[in-house]
């Protein structure tokens, strides 16, 4: 960071009066923090890292108070790097400011493949943290697991089932899958079956693997009961909300079987619960039957969440949800995304997969392609209804589809009218909510919150200084 860049981020410190995902405030008037391990550990551990600024006291109202040493300050902050697992090099900054000094040290994410970067100090199950808005929060066991499973590139869905015989599987399903998997290769066709399910890793060692319990039993749940779905219709729009008669459930499934069994389960209980319209079209008079969601888009994120859900001893017991509300559908799957690929690269670049065999299994049996096309189906299918754009989450342990009724976002800047485009310009530098209500000439801030910032920032137009954290009094929008 030159000086140039750490005078105009003390400037945005004042305009914003918060801290952010990639930015942490240190006072420093009266020595370097002792602590500085966990937003050292936190940054460390996410793509774009983070910037720590020494300087600005925020329990006095970010005032700018300036630090008691340059010199000294930046040796104790290089200390505590040192500390580090692996050892952190930051890049450190000082800057002169109306006589005061001010300093920043400028943390850069580790590796995926070097994470979790933790405190030598406290372990690594204790002294590593994560980001989550403007705090620093120990991360979880699994958490610290799944960034092991990708280095070590653990395969839990070839895992041995202890209690599963391979006379626990369908026969003439397994009978097919070897049918298909046999045709056109002369190698495999010549081999006797049973040295098939050790090769397609079917079984180990006498028992069946957990992606042939999943594909070929007839009852996965006999030996994991929460390896199913859950699927609710929530009156409302939030999980709590109660109907007319106190309910809290307008519908209430457990979805069981085998992923082919489950998958045709969750679509028969989301096309249950779902209205349909009859439109007519106005060239040429034809009526169609329309659902709110598309089917399509329903299965596929249905089935990408069975198949590259984590299946580790650690999410065992965490079935996939299916939560129906008034204006949206959510489905989640536990385990976030495997390997390198983050939720805007999506449908965009070819991911790492998390249970190959598993994946290889649906294909042959014609449930999946396997061509990364399920989440480009799903925009495609969302637009195709004129429907507004699909959410992908990546959260703390789990990853979530959401899917919207309302109508579609415009998603380039020739569909957005004319006040959008002049908001966005407004807030290419960040604005309050009161800022933005003055500039659309409006009397209610929550009206023009709601009306006027909220698609942009689905739409992606305009961001959140405080993503996680959206209803804050702090927060800000900018483009």
């Amino acid at each position: 960071m030159t000086s140039e860049e750490l005078m105009d981020k003390l400037n945005q410190i004042q305009k914003l009066k918060c801290e952010t995902q990639t930015m942490e405030i240190k006072s420093g008037e009266h020595g370097c923090p002792k602590h500085l391990y966990d937003s050292i550990s936190s940054f460390s551990n996410q793509d774009d890292g983070g910037v720590i600024v020494f300087g600005v006291d925020e329990e006095q109202g970010y005032k700018e108070v300036g630090i008691y040493d340059p010199q000294d300050i930046q040796k104790k902050i290089n200390e505590q790097c040192l500390q580090m697992e692996p050892v952190v090099r930051p890049l450190l900054t000082v800057v002169k400011k109306d006589g005061k000094s001010f300093a920043s040290a400028e943390i850069p994410g580790v590796d995926l493949s070097d994470r979790p970067c933790y405190y030598k100090g406290r372990g690594r199950l204790k002294g590593s943290y994560t980001r989550v808005g403007d705090s620093d929060e120990p991360m979880t066991e699994y958490e610290i697991y799944s960034y092991e499973a990708y280095r070590k590139k653990y395969q839990d869905d070839v895992r041995e089932v202890p209690r599963a015989g391979m006379t626990s599987l369908d026969k003439e399903l397994l009978g097919r899958y070897i049918r298909l998997i046999k045709a056109g290769k002369r190698n495999l066709s010549a081999m006797k079956d049973e040295g098939i399910y050790e090769l397609m890793s079917i079984q180990r060692n006498g028992k069946a693997t957990l992606s042939a319990v999943l594909v070929f039993c007839p009852y996965p749940q006999a030996y994991f009961p929460q390896l199913c779905i859950n699927a609710v219709v929530v009156p409302g729009n939030e999980i709590g909300a109660t109907g007319d008669a106190g309910e809290r459930f307008l519908d209430n499934q457990r979805i069981e079987g085998n992923i082919s069994d489950m998958l045709d389960g969750a679509i028969s209980f989301v096309k249950k619960n779902m209205k349909t319209k009859t439109i007519i079209h106005p060239e040429d008079g034809k009526r169609e039957d329309r659902t709110d969601y598309p089917v399509t888009a329903i299965r596929e994120a249905v089935l990408n969440a069975l198949m590259h859900r984590d299946y580790s001893i650690y999410t065992e017991g965490m079935p996939i949800q299916i939560l129906m509300f008034d204006d949206r559908i959510e489905i989640r799957n536990p385990g976030g995304l495997y390997g390198r690929i983050t939720a805007d690269q999506l449908g965009k670049v070819q991911p790492d997969t998390r249970n190959p065999v598993l994946v290889t299994e649906l294909e042959a049996l014609g449930i999946t392609e396997n061509r990364y096309s399920g989440i480009p189906t799903i925009r495609r299918e969302m637009k195709k209804y004129h429907l507004a754009v699909p959410e992908f989450l990546d959260e703390r342990g789990s990853f979530i589809v959401k899917l919207y009724k309302k109508e579609g976002i415009p998603e380039t800047e020739a569909e957005i009218d004319e006040k959008s485009q002049g908001l966005i310009f407004f807030c290419r530098t960040p604005r309050t909510r009161k800022e933005i209500c003055d500039y659309l000439g409006l009397s209610s801030i929550t009206y023009a919150i709601k009306v006027h910032v909220l698609p942009l920032v689905a739409a992606g137009k305009l961001k959140m200084s405080i993503p996680d954290k959206p209803k804050s009094p702090k927060q800000m929008y900018f483009s």
